[in-house]
């Protein structure tokens, strides 16, 4: 386990004095919590890498405060991207743009195309905010978690899982429960129209009142977080859509009653609470030494559409 902070002035002050210094900060944001490093610095990034056993080719999210910030890691985008940035930022989107000469390698995983985001959580935009009017230019934090397993939505999932890898000089901050609980819309604005790469808050629908887009679902020539098969994954067996038998755990909305035997794990009321209780459920399972968890996805676009995502992927 690893110290976590609660958040005050003090620690936005200290934890940006701890990026700037090449150390890592874990910070929430409305999506999950965010493991951030300075993204110009390359050592630091590498570290980043080594913490989570991320391959190297699997590029990061630079996350910004500002719109005028995007310049200094992107060129040559579009005016969609534009009007997306606009209507959704700050939010849980994140837009994969042609990358300027700043965007180096070593975040973009060597591929042409930079991902950046403005988070909406009052903690990670001030932390960002200080930390580029104190010189830096955006922070790179994928999930703080272990390449592959549940992303964490509280600072005590991202202390028992990475606490043993963090040093002394690195800070866990404290923002409580993430909003969301899933990871945010993944948009490829490289093309002549928008393509969604990843699901999330930001839904197809809200995308399609900003512009058209283009329906392409093929990711061979574009690498972005969460598109592998297997991702997302507790040590439990995860399956779909079945009655849980005695002594398994079940993830379902609270319309749907308890098996007898089974173990409730989460019974969340919408789906925006399944959203947020879906990792921190899969995690309980794990504590917990079940085998299997039973998830019965929710029907319907949207957000339901992201968790039956994260679901599948989980149970890959």
């Amino acid at each position: 386990m690893h110290p976590v902070s609660k958040c005050s002035l003090e620690l936005i002050e200290k934890a940006t004095s701890s990026l700037l210094s090449g150390a890592i900060v874990a910070f929430p944001t409305e999506t999950v919590y965010g493991l951030g490093v300075d993204a110009d610095n390359q050592v630091a990034v590498a570290r980043m890498y080594e913490i989570k056993g991320r391959p190297a080719d699997h590029p990061v999210i630079v996350h910004i405060s500002k719109i005028n910030e995007v310049d200094y890691w992107a060129k040559d985008f579009s005016k969609y991207a534009i009007a997306l940035m606009r209507k959704f930022w700050p939010g849980a989107m994140t837009l994969i743009l042609p990358r300027s000469d700043k965007a180096k390698n070593f975040i973009t995983g060597g591929q042409e195309f930079v991902g950046l985001r403005i988070p909406s959580n009052t903690i990670a935009l001030n932390l960002i905010s200080n930390f580029i009017e104190r010189g830096g230019h955006g922070i790179a934090a994928p999930s703080a978690n272990r390449f592959g397993s549940i992303s964490p939505t509280s600072a005590s999932d991202v202390s028992s899982e990475l606490g043993e890898f963090l040093d002394e000089k690195d800070l866990i901050i404290d923002g409580g429960k993430s909003e969301i609980g899933v990871e945010s819309t993944i948009i490829d604005c490289s093309r002549a129209l928008p393509r969604i790469l990843r699901l999330g808050a930001v839904t197809e629908a809200m995308i399609r009142e900003v512009t058209p887009i283009d329906l392409d679902n093929d990711l061979n020539e574009i690498r972005v977080s969460g598109s592998l098969t297997r991702h997302y994954s507790p040590k439990a067996k995860v399956v779909l859509d079945r009655e849980a038998k005695p002594g398994e755990g079940i993830i379902a909305l609270a319309e749907i009653p308890t098996p007898a035997g089974a173990i409730r794990l989460a019974e969340p009321k919408t789906v925006t609470e399944y959203a947020r209780s879906l990792y921190s459920a899969l995690r309980e399972g794990d504590t917990k030494g079940l085998k299997t968890i039973v998830a019965i996805t929710p029907i319907g676009d949207g957000l339901a559409a992201a968790i039956r995502d994260r679901i599948s992927r989980a149970s890959a």
